[in-house]
């Protein structure tokens, strides 16, 4: 009789029984999880100027939008792996800048590519490593370090060239960069291929090695890592490190694509890295999240800028609909992670 009870209260509401009275195993469903909603508004919104743009479904037009994000995806893989960790970057966007200054002042300097581009990413692992130091070891606050060395990289970023722009186009050490960043193989752009390449890397890393999974765990909870033997320090440290290299690459990136490096800091670019990690899934406060999220993010953005120019809405208009999307994506976060839509479970 009360083996009878325990069952009945047990099997959840609504399930079916098996013969006994024991809950009969469920059919797993397919699911999206934190991505569904960012998959269904972009869906959406593709269907929306399909239908109003004629040239938005055209190939040039596609490939425009993946090219023109490329910057704002490197960065977000990089911030994907820092929110995932619990933490958040907000030097990420002069970073990028302060990398590309770099590469602007090693070609003008006489350096050839390689060399210039190999000092590029060390710039950017210095600057991870900075972070990751003072955020790990010194146990200084995330958002003090990075606020920090976001003015200081702004700062150096000016001071390197006295403020003004460095024109690298008529350089011959720069013609690699730019064909990276202009040239197609069989219609696909060389930077589309570089993009799906570095994507693909983060996926197995934060996926599938002991490194990402122990990104997750500290994200989830620091203290209960440590006790399972899990270098939070280290871990961490990693975390900034690849968010340094990932600035590297998108100011490499930037460059290519302006054929100058530019001291000026996009005041909109950090937002919209933000923005599109955290539209893509990513929860805010750590633990939960993916690459593959990031990239819908990015693209989601990518789309609604694309849009409204080829509605010929003004661009002054791009700040307000990043900075909306983005409460509404972590508002939505928020009642998910809340427990609001999340049904009772079975507890054994």
């Amino acid at each position: 009789m009360s083996n009878s009870v325990t069952r009945e209260v047990d099997a959840p509401p609504g399930a079916r029984t098996a013969p006994g009275g024991a809950a009969a195993p469920r059919r797993r469903r397919l699911s999206l999880g934190g991505s569904a909603g960012i998959v269904a508004g972009l869906v959406i919104l593709c269907g929306y100027l399909a239908i109003t743009q004629p040239i938005f479904l055209t190939w040039g037009n596609l490939t425009n939008i993946v090219l023109s994000n490329s910057v704002i995806l490197l960065l977000a893989i990089g911030a994907t792996f820092v929110i995932i960790a619990g933490g958040i970057d907000l030097s990420a966007a002069s970073a990028a800048t302060a990398c590309a200054m770099v590469l602007g002042l090693g070609l003008s300097g006489g350096l050839g590519a390689i060399t210039a581009l190999l000092l590029t990413l060390a710039a950017g692992l210095l600057i991870g490593l900075v972070n990751g130091v003072l955020i790990s070891y010194l146990r200084i606050s995330f958002l003090v370090v990075t606020l920090g060395t976001l003015s200081i990289l702004e700062s150096v970023a000016l001071v390197s060239n006295q403020g003004t722009t460095i024109s690298v186009f008529a350089l011959e050490t720069f013609q690699g960069v730019y064909h990276f960043t202009l040239n197609r193989v069989g219609g696909i752009p060389l930077l589309m291929i570089f993009d799906v390449a570095v994507v693909a890397a983060a996926v197995i890393v934060l996926r599938y090695t002991p490194f990402g999974r122990s990104v997750f765990a500290i994200g989830s909870n620091p203290e209960a890592a440590r006790l399972n033997g899990i270098n939070v320090a280290f871990t961490m440290l990693g975390v900034y490190l690849i968010a340094g290299l990932a600035g590297a690459l998108a100011g490499v990136v930037q460059v290519g694509r302006l054929t100058a490096a530019s001291p000026a800091v996009d005041s909109t670019l950090l937002l919209t890295v933000i923005a599109a990690v955290l539209i893509g899934g990513t929860a805010y406060t750590g633990g939960e999240g993916g690459v593959g999220g990031t990239v819908l993010g990015v693209l989601f953005l990518g789309v609604i800028q694309n849009g409204l120019t080829l509605s010929e809405v003004s661009t002054f208009w791009r700040g307000t609909v990043n900075g909306l999307v983005l409460i509404v994506a972590v508002a939505l976060g928020v009642v998910r992670h809340g427990g609001v839509f999340r049904r009772k479970r079975r507890v054994s």
